[in-house]
């Protein structure tokens, strides 16, 4: 669908200038845009790349000389990316799955299907699942019995909803996720090396080789309004009581979620995350690509984790951390600044023993 650059300024709450009527088709960068594009400028080192491309119109950044540009139109937003929300809104095209319920998807005749629901082909929804409306269901996703999902939800290809998992409205879970599997606990019938290591934290004392007894799962997943889910990523179900994502929280692509984890509202957790059974996550807070939590403990609200942080115990709220062990970032890079010096030190103190052992002769 097209749209005139005064309807997306509007949209937008942006400042729209130059050829209000200029009708758009697409988003694309500067040096791919053709004259029915809008062209991504939103700073001027990606401006440059304009004369490499056809555009007529862009997105620029809030005071932009568009004219001096060559451009006909402009949107210029006081905050760009954030425009990019409303604007990817706006020319997302869906998934192409098509309307109503297809004739192969099979769903247990005791589920409740809310109004205007899409089923994708070959999906399958069990006894009792309930969909709220407006939710699209995507091909070959599972919706488990007892499950319930909200108004408005996106369900994608391939996802797995395990039975009696709650999710909220507006919910976008991607390709692959899996929600609800067993958590990874199991037992031995005397106490393990690894108890013993953990109690210690080192000797496994006397204990033998033992096998594992698998503690099942009786609790389930709830997750809140406005979740994010990325593709492949996994949250378990809790031991006895439910593992939980708060509201609006959003979860990046291969994530891994352990049994009884809570996590806050308005979380991002990035790629490769991965929290350990019963840990706990605040609200507000950002762990970067492959930090990890250890199990049972406890991160505050707003703390920002680094990529890679290895998080083994508690985190005030407010706190910027990095490294493994985690420690405050300022801390750590000092610390590797002087790790980065150790060679230079190395050959002055090399030299200085020189000069002890050696004094040089005097005349």
């Amino acid at each position: 669908m097209a749209y005139t650059i005064e309807q997306i300024a509007r949209a937008l709450g942006a400042e729209a200038a130059g050829a209000p009527d200029i009708e758009i088709d697409r988003v694309a960068e500067p040096a791919d845009a053709g004259p029915r594009d809008l062209a991504l400028a939103t700073k001027p080192e990606y401006a440059n790349a304009l004369p490499l491309g056809a555009a007529r119109a862009a997105m620029l950044w809030e005071g932009a000389d568009w004219r001096a540009l060559g451009l006909e139109a402009a949107i210029m937003a006081p905050r760009p990316r954030y425009a990019m929300a409303g604007l990817s809104r706006m020319f997302d095209t869906g998934e192409g799955w098509g309307e109503g319920v297809h004739a192969s998807a099979v769903i247990d005749p005791t589920a409740e299907l809310g109004d205007d629901v899409h089923v994708a082909p070959f999906a399958v929804i069990g006894a009792r699942a309930r969909i709220g409306a407006g939710t699209r269901i995507g091909p070959h996703a599972s919706i488990g019995a007892d499950a319930v999902i909200g108004d408005g939800g996106l369900i994608r290809d391939g996802v797995r909803i395990a039975a009696r998992v709650r999710i909220g409205a507006r919910v976008i879970i991607n390709p692959g996720a899996v929600l609800g599997g067993d958590g990874f606990s199991f037992v031995t019938p005397e106490v393990s090396g690894v108890e013993a290591a953990r109690s210690t934290l080192g000797d496994q004392g006397d204990a033998e080789a033992q096998s594992y007894a698998r503690i099942h799962s009786l609790g389930s997943v709830r997750i809140g309004d406005d979740v994010e889910v990325g593709s492949n990523s996994s949250i378990d179900r809790g031991t006895v009581r439910d593992t939980v994502i708060g509201d609006r929280t959003k979860i990046d692509s291969m994530v891994m979620v352990g049994h009884n984890v809570v996590v806050g509202n308005d979380t991002l957790l990035c790629g490769m995350v991965g929290l350990a059974g019963s840990a706990r996550i605040g609200d507000n807070v950002v762990l970067g690509g492959q930090v990890g939590v250890g199990d049972n403990i406890f991160v505050g609200d707003r703390v920002i984790a680094g990529g890679g942080t290895g998080i083994l115990s508690n985190v005030p709220a407010g706190r910027v951390i990095l490294g493994y062990p985690a420690m405050k970032m300022e801390s750590h890079i000092e610390m590797y600044k002087g790790l980065r010096r150790l060679g230079r030190l190395y050959a002055d103190v090399a030299d200085l023993k020189k000069a002890v052992i050696k004094p040089a002769k005097s005349d």
